[in-house]
């Protein structure tokens, strides 16, 4: 996950035990959910899953030929992780893949967001392959479609190989996305007779911000670049991009479907008129003009240009052409409204209103309960850039999740924002918005970035010690919701 700062049956008792799974109740009222009006049913074939991603679930960090990430050397280095922690072990999810499967099929999800370790397929970044990291993505997605989850693979969540970072400086370079191309390629050769979805990067807003940045936060690879530095990593980063998808379309199975995960910046009418919902969608193209603005249009708006000035990113006509290469969908990872808009009578056409401190936030402070965003962001996005497909890559929230004497963890609160938050994406889709699928994350708990383990977002609680995994409330929620195909 990040942050700006970062329908079948359950399984039964007997078999959770063998696997050493803590099963959701077989007699929970959430067994056999109530029907629904059909004014809270979602589109019939709507994908409903859960996400997660390699370095904060995989560990196993050393095994089978894994190259460093820029994340092993960030979290290895003394303070830079509120716990002191790492992602050496996290959820050990590489060796418990298939235990984890089948807490999906617990849920009853028919769709699975994961991430492929870069540093897993090419140790250095570049050259030679490393089949035996191939083997463990070709096992999880055997086993993901042995039980009816069909496997969406997201190439880049911000583990670069450390070999790039150190010989050219990451993202810093034409040469990185260069690489990320060709890793993109092969990955395709290899998983799209299976796969069929991959979205290409993961949030660049958010790793490029906040590691190559002066963001309030800091992340891998902890480099603090002048604005004009930060910039051209944004543009080599959405350059990557468009190499990733054209390695894509001439590498994988016809039918491939590909497009990015990014999240959006937010932009919601403070009230729903008719002049501040046009501004919302103004200001959306322009406050995504960095990064989704330029994939969907093939070009910087005047606006970014003129705020980035003599720091504007330097590109060339060629550049904008490989980066605004077609996309079959644009996954949106939607966690709260970044803005609330207002109409202006200026060139500029709206305003961002001010948060007032009284504003409701949940358990990490940077994560403010927006449920709107839920119905605009996806909203804005059909109608400013014309998309017909969309994907909810990313929502959830982290809760204090604190068990009660018996064990069980009754989160409400995650309960109460997903609930929420999913009653505004009914909303939308009800009116037609092309939202094809949604994805909580996350699954369990994991390695949080630099929150290490101290903030806890899953469905599953992961006792790290024991690596054991525990349905908390909200687990049962999110059951009845995919089973009923409506709010709950």
């Amino acid at each position: 996950m990040s942050h700006r700062f970062t329908r079948r049956q359950f399984a039964t008792a007997t078999g959770a035990v063998a696997l050493g799974v803590s099963a959701l109740p077989a007699a929970s009222a959430a067994a056999n959910p109530v029907a629904a009006p059909v004014h809270r049913n979602f589109p019939r074939d709507f994908a409903w899953g859960t996400a997660t991603s390699a370095y904060q679930i995989e560990g196993a960090v050393n095994e089978d030929g894994r190259g460093p990430s820029i994340w092993d050397a960030y979290a290895h280095t003394p303070g830079k992780i509120r716990d002191g922690s790492n992602a050496d072990h996290a959820a050990d999810h590489y060796r418990r893949y298939k235990e984890d499967i089948q807490l999906m099929k617990a849920l009853g999800v028919n769709a699975y967001r994961f991430s492929i370790a870069w540093p897993r397929i090419f140790p250095q970044g570049t050259g030679a392959a490393n089949p035996k990291g191939l083997d463990f993505y070709n096992r999880l997605v055997d086993e993901l479609l042995a039980n009816g989850i069909e496997p969406f693979a997201t190439l880049y969540h911000w583990d670069l190989p450390q070999a790039l970072q150190d010989r050219l400086g990451g993202w810093q370079s034409r040469d990185t996305a260069k690489a990320f191309g060709d890793y993109a390629g092969y990955v395709a050769q290899h998983l799209t007779d299976r796969v069929r979805n991959i979205f290409t990067i993961n949030e660049s807003a958010t790793f490029i911000d906040f590691g190559y940045g002066a963001g309030p936060v800091e992340m891998a690879p902890g480099v603090k670049l002048p604005q004009a530095g930060l910039n051209q990593v944004r543009h080599h980063v959405a350059l990557g991009h468009g190499l990733a998808v054209q390695a894509i379309r001439a590498n994988g199975r016809a039918g491939t479907q590909v497009g990015p995960a990014e999240n959006i910046v937010a932009c919601v009418p403070a009230i729903e008129t008719p002049a501040n919902i046009r501004a919302s969608e103004i200001a959306t193209r322009e406050m995504n003009g960095g990064y989704l603005t330029v994939i969907l249009e093939g070009r910087y708006t005047d606006g970014f240009l003129a705020y980035a000035g003599k720091d504007a990113p330097v590109f060339t006509a060629e550049d904008l052409k490989i980066i605004s290469s077609p996309v079959d969908f644009v996954g949106i990872n939607v966690y709260m409204p970044q803005h609330y808009v207002v109409a202006t009578e200026d060139a500029s056409g709206f305003a961002l209103v001010p948060f007032p401190s009284s504003f409701p936030r949940m358990e990490s402070d940077w994560l403010r309960i927006g449920p709107e965003a839920m119905y605009w962001a996806p909203r804005n996005l059909a109608k400013v850039w014309n998309v017909e497909n969309i994907y909810i890559s990313e929502n959830g929230t982290s809760a204090a999740d604190q068990p009660d004497a018996g064990g069980k963890i009754h989160d409400l609160d995650r309960i109460m924002y997903l609930r929420n938050y999913l009653t505004q994406l009914q909303r939308a889709t009800a009116e037609g918005v092309p939202v094809r699928g949604y994805f909580q994350w996350s699954l369990m708990d994991n390695f949080e970035w630099p929150d290490g383990y101290d903030k806890r977002f899953g469905l599953y609680h992961v006792d790290f010690a024991t690596q054991k995994r525990s349905p908390k409330l909200s687990a049962e929620f999110y059951r009845a919701v995919v089973a009923a195909n409506a709010l709950v």
